[in-house]
């Protein structure tokens, strides 16, 4: 059964406009994203199969194009998408965080720090350098590592929260 003949209430995108996006599962967000289905199966379904394949959102969201686009209903102008979705995503944040957001909050810097990190292929030492409110004057990646180490210079450390006159890290 197409989802044009489902109840409105059961609708992916109905049921965003009515209730928001946080009442949607994750199968019928992706849904949303991919926008149709398959011969045989509707958007949802696709979405719930690609979950089930990837191991979840984050797995599709980090899958690799290759592999992204090996998956039925999936090709290279929906990895396009994605990644353009994922950008978006990551300068929304860093935007509201140089507007002046306070960073005194662990669970906003954790997600601060996640978009800027996540997909690093190596150790990677970074600081948020905050003025005396703690606002976001600057982020900056000071050193890379291997696998498993980093080597770190706390005198480089402090040369650039110097040079961004940070009152606190």
């Amino acid at each position: 059964m197409a989802i044009t003949d489902w109840p409105l209430a059961e609708r992916p995108r109905e049921k965003l406009l009515q209730f928001g996006a946080q009442s949607l599962s994750d199968a019928e967000l992706l849904a949303i994203f991919l926008r149709t289905g398959v011969p045989g199966k509707t958007a949802v379904d696709l979405a719930r199969d690609l979950i089930s394949h990837f191991n979840g959102l984050r797995g599709i969201l980090e899958a690799d194009k290759p592999i992204f686009c090996q998956q039925h209903g999936l090709g290279e102008a929906k990895y396009v998408q994605l990644q353009a979705s994922l950008e978006m995503a990551r300068r929304h944040l860093y935007t509201a965080l140089q507007k002046g957001k306070v960073m005194d909050d662990p669970q906003t810097t954790a997600y601060y720090l996640l978009s800027q990190l996540r997909n690093q292929p190596r150790e990677v030492f970074a600081a948020l350098f905050l003025d005396n409110r703690h606002r976001v004057i600057a982020y900056e990646q000071l050193f890379f590592g291997g696998i498993r180490e980093i080597a770190v210079h706390p005198r480089e450390l402090v040369r650039r929260a110097l040079a961004h006159n940070a009152a606190a890290q």
